[in-house]
């Protein structure tokens, strides 16, 4: 197969579509999710929680967070998985790669050690689910060892493995607190039983589509990872060493229609920190872990795209208490043209409108 060759312009491109953040922008909730393949649930909400930042910036101010709990919740046209929302058709390829590819033997070990307690965590809700995890008894054998926050939360952690086992799920929330279910109450009927090669691919290609151009493999993290494997086609980007995998269809693109977004730090469109480096020369850290002196942009520092370019970061929290969107500073990675500020004061003032707060601070527009 011929290695297709790109610019950077044309990956940029390409990047930006895949992640529905040109123009025209969509209008529908679950399809934008299920092109997105996930939005990670986060629990910061400097500015707002990430998957409603991620869905405001591709939908606008025409999206309700209440919409998308009737989704989850009621229609059930989007699940909740452990840390995701995501949509029903990669709820089997998610669960098939945990289920037998294992990537945490020490939870497979945890799990064959506590078999009595997950029998009795089924059982119970079997007769009384949707359950909360303060609703269940712990009937550990062994507690779960950590020497962090989730040391002898035995409880959810089981309740976390079984989720990513496809043997419970998550029916829905009260507050931040999750309720826990069989699986049969809470996913659509008859979703297809894969093998582990099967998941790979359906994974592969998802991500992919999603992404629209990223690396075959990499180093692999804690949270869902950025690579595509076989998935597409080979592609060799000018200036970027090295071969990527690029989703055909969107070699063709119609002329490319950009606009300004205000991004969450977890947006897929910067995630991955090398691929935003190398392909839009683009620096990001999330500063909240830092002492404030230490900050070069920000708590939570929302990445600014403009068109094909990430061109700066806003550093603004809401204060819902004094009614208030606080612009602290707005960083400009590029020299900002009018066109460019203009385009950014509108966004920060569509976003304030969204949080239904007014824009204050020392440098706001």
């Amino acid at each position: 197969m011929a290695v297709h060759q790109l610019s950077v312009d044309e990956a940029r491109r390409i990047a930006v579509h895949a992640q529905l953040l040109d123009l025209p922008r969509p209008t529908d909730l679950v399809q934008t999710v299920e092109r997105l393949t996930f939005l990670q649930i986060d629990p910061t909400a400097a500015i707002a929680p990430n998957a409603d930042l991620v869905l405001w910036s591709r939908l606008g101010n025409t999206y309700d967070p209440a919409d998308l709990t009737t989704a989850i919740e009621h229609d059930h046209t989007l699940v909740e998985t452990v840390a995701y929302i995501r949509s029903p058709q990669d709820v089997p390829a998610v669960i098939t790669e945990v289920r037998d590819a294992e990537p945490y033997p020490y939870m497979a070990r945890w799990l064959a050690a506590n078999d009595s307690f997950r029998r009795d965590i089924l059982a119970k809700l079997a007769a009384d689910g949707p359950l909360l995890s303060r609703d269940i008894p712990d009937t550990s054998v062994v507690p779960w060892p950590s020497t962090g926050w989730t040391n002898n939360r035995n409880i959810t952690k089981m309740l976390e493995a079984l989720a990513l086992r496809g043997e419970v799920a998550i029916a829905g929330r009260k507050g931040r607190q999750r309720y826990f279910d069989l699986p049969e109450r809470v996913y659509p009927p008859d979703l297809p039983t894969l093998t582990l090669e099967q998941a790979i691919t359906h994974r592969n290609q998802r991500r992919l589509a999603a992404l629209g151009i990223t690396r075959a493999t990499g180093p692999v993290g804690p949270s869902e990872d950025p690579y595509a494997g076989d998935a597409g086609e080979p592609a060799e980007v000018e200036g970027v060493p090295g071969t990527w995998r690029v989703h055909p269809a969107y070699l063709d693109l119609p002329e490319f229609r950009g606009r300004t977004a205000l991004l969450s730090p977890f947006d897929r469109l910067i995630h991955d920190r090398v691929r935003a480096e190398q392909l839009f020369g683009f620096e990001y850290i999330l500063e909240m872990y830092k002492p404030k002196d230490k900050r070069r942009w920000g708590y939570f520092a929302l990445p600014i795209l403009h068109h094909d370019r990430l061109v700066g970061k806003l550093d603004a929290q809401a204060d819902r208490k004094a009614g208030t969107l606080v612009v602290n500073a707005t960083h400009e990675d590029v020299r900002f043209t009018k066109a460019i500020k203009t385009a950014v004061r509108r966004e920060i003032a569509d976003l304030a409108e969204w949080l239904g707060l007014t824009v204050s601070g020392p440098a706001a527009p």
